[in-house]
């Protein structure tokens, strides 16, 4: 599933047998389903696919976390864990470990805990909280923000149980990331090669992205006293500077146009599209190559750095962000509308003489929506009230807030496939903003609520739908999102505490935080106003603003020939709040995967996301392996 600068799914190669849109002869697409796709008696929800499901979830997990801190993205969790857990099933058969496969749906089980683990970081999560931590200095216990990712995120998932039948029972959405993990699944547990080849680009690329970042981070007392000259750390350069380009009079390196040597980032880019890995490119050459030394020259930003430019070039950035972002979401009003009216027929009244309900015993009940919210609602408004001081009536206003967000979120990304935080989170607040001037806690983690409550309901709905395509039991896979939560929650907060100690960690060029800066910047305006900003800075922001706006209209209405040559808004936006040398590699990553796309389409379809994935699953665990080492310090900072 797509998030706020996030990837897309791999397209899929087939489609499983399964009724994508309504039957023939105007059947009832339930009863079809139950009757010629439903498989009851397969292993589904079993100890070892929860057990999978939770470590693997909360690996990617670490992984996301990582690669947020640095980019900004969320990656795709479910594909890659399916892989993963494939890999892994059948190693472990094959050494006699265990006696049965791995099914399709034990897979997709396991796919269900991971995602709601491995998304721990998105939905706002880790952009509210660290947030928080650059507007207050402080932060709750770890103890306590596991309990309110967990409450947040469960109440997400019993969001989106009113909703599920009608979005993908009836009206079968897409939801193309669920449609793409239902076709990987098969793919996997039909055709052992392809299988295998996937396995093996994943772990090799996961191998070779340490590997290199273990290279270029790795410090050692004893390699520093005893290593020969050529084995001085670091053993290769974190970044290549073009020779003999200079702006100002100074090395290009040092505005941060330079090539930074992580596979990370590049994978991260192979798995863009196109038209956004050649917008970063634009948007950090413009801004690093032109705008920054113009405000240098005029004394706008005080000194050649990284903090300095990010300072002053986060209001535009922002600006850009959040106007193309609120912009792209009115288009899809329809959706909205649509949303709403899904929404409304929640209290409408029950036909007392409608047949029995013959997916009963196998959907979740629909008054598990109003229990989990009268179990968890009061916990969760205790929590806002406890931890961030938010007044009890701005609390409990987020809950129905965070339900009309939830089901706009979910019908959306069922529809594009990309969850709309970047628009519903600065909506949230907008609305606190108003009712709650000034206060800064609560505008940050009313959004967080709201935009955790979408992004897991948005999730769930996501992997039921690959549920529905391979015949799997909605219920066990509801019960097995929730695993995820709390797996999620319990390993993303005292990860994060050791990545970020304190708040200086946080817009340096090691931790960009792009989305952090984002959140914290509306927040900050919209609590003290715009009359903070320097009045250059304004400018930049109206600037931003309107060049968002703008990008967003000429996408809409330009003839189809022309859209392809039209700046991608959310790339071009990160780029100006991302150190230039990571748009850079983002675009070289992007370019690769183009280029094998249009010449060796074969190949890319194999090859782009399991290597991609790979690269960003290696050197993330592998850069958080070397913080807990300098941590503890078995290694020197």
């Amino acid at each position: 599933m797509s998030h706020p600068a996030s990837t897309p799914a791999a397209p899929p190669e087939s489609l499983p047998p399964a009724p994508a849109a309504s039957p023939a002869g105007g059947q009832d697409p339930e009863r079809y389903w139950l009757e010629h796709v439903y498989k009851g008696g397969s292993r589904q929800l079993t100890v070892r696919a929860v057990i999978a499901g939770m470590l693997i979830g909360m690996v990617m997990c670490l992984s996301n976390l990582y690669v947020i801190l640095k980019t900004g993205w969320s990656m795709g969790v479910t594909i890659t864990a399916c892989i993963l857990a494939f890999a892994v099933f059948s190693g472990l058969k094959g050494l006699g470990l265990f006696k049965k496969e791995f099914s399709p749906l034990e897979n997709n089980a396991m796919g269900s805990v991971a995602s709601a683990a491995g998304y721990m970081t998105g939905g706002g999560n880790m952009a509210a909280v660290p947030a928080l931590l650059l507007l207050t200095g402080t932060l709750p216990s770890a103890g306590w923000l596991v309990v309110w990712f967990a409450v947040i995120s469960a109440l997400g998932v019993f969001a989106a149980i009113p909703i599920k039948r009608q979005l993908v029972n009836i009206e079968a959405l897409p939801f193309p990331t669920g449609t793409a993990t239902a076709a990987t699944i098969n793919a996997l547990h039909g055709h052992g090669e392809e299988a295998r080849g996937k396995a093996w680009l994943l772990g090799g690329a996961g191998l070779l992205g340490a590997f290199v970042a273990m290279l270029r981070e790795l410090r050692s007392v004893w390699l520093s006293t005893h290593a020969p000259s050529w084995l001085q750390p670091p053993l290769i350069p974190s970044k290549l500077s073009v020779p003999f380009l200079s702006i100002r009079g100074r090395p290009a390196g040092d505005w941060g146009l330079s090539f930074d040597l992580s596979l990370l980032l590049i994978g991260a880019g192979a798995l863009m599209n196109w038209k956004t890995g050649w917008s970063l490119l634009l948007g950090a050459l413009l801004t690093y190559g032109f705008l920054a030394p113009a405000m240098v020259d005029q004394g706008y930003i005080a000194e050649v750095s990284f903090k300095a430019i990010n300072t002053w070039t986060l209001w535009t950035g922002a600006a850009m962000l959040v106007s193309s972002g609120v912009l792209s979401f009115a288009f899809q009003w329809r959706s909205v509308a649509r949303s709403f009216k899904a929404l409304s027929g929640l209290f409408g009244k029950k036909d007392e003489g409608a047949a029995a309900d013959p997916l009963a015993g196998i959907e979740c009940p629909p008054a598990w929506f109003p229990l989990g919210f009268a179990v968890l609602g009061p916990v969760a408004v205790g929590l806002m009230a406890y931890l961030f001081q938010i007044p009890v009536w701005a609390g409990v206003l987020a809950l129905p807030l965070a339900v009309v967000m939830g089901v706009i979120a979910a019908r959306v990304t069922g529809e594009t496939d990309t969850t709309p935080t970047k628009a519903l989170g600065p909506v949230t607040q907008l609305v606190y903003g108003g009712l709650a001037p000034g206060n800064v806690a609560a505008n940050v983690m009313s959004a967080n609520a709201t935009g955790g409550v979408g992004l897991h309901a948005a999730d769930l709905l996501t992997d039921l739908k690959s549920g529905w395509l391979l015949g799997a039991n909605p219920r066990q896979q509801f019960i097995g999102q929730l695993f995820g939560v709390v797996a999620g929650a319990a390993i993303v907060v005292p990860v994060f505490k050791l990545l970020v100690p304190d708040a200086s960690v946080l817009g340096s060029e090691d931790f960009p935080a792009p989305g952090v800066l984002v959140w914290a910047g509306v927040s900050k305006m919209l609590s003290v106003g715009l009359q903070a900003l320097h009045p250059s800075a304004r400018v930049g922001a109206l600037c931003g603003a309107l060049l968002g706006v703008a990008l967003v209209l000429l996408d809409r209405w330009a003839p189809k020939a022309a859209k392809p040559y039209i700046p991608s808004p959310s790339g071009f936006g990160l780029s100006i709040v991302l150190p230039g040398s990571s748009s850079i590699s983002f675009f070289i990553g992007a370019a690769i995967a183009e280029v094998l796309r249009r010449r060796k389409p074969k190949l890319a379809e194999a090859a782009v996301m399991p290597v991609g994935s790979g690269f960003i699953a290696g050197e993330s665990l592998m850069g958080i392996a070397l913080v807990m080492l300098k941590a503890f310090k078995y290694m020197p900072k």
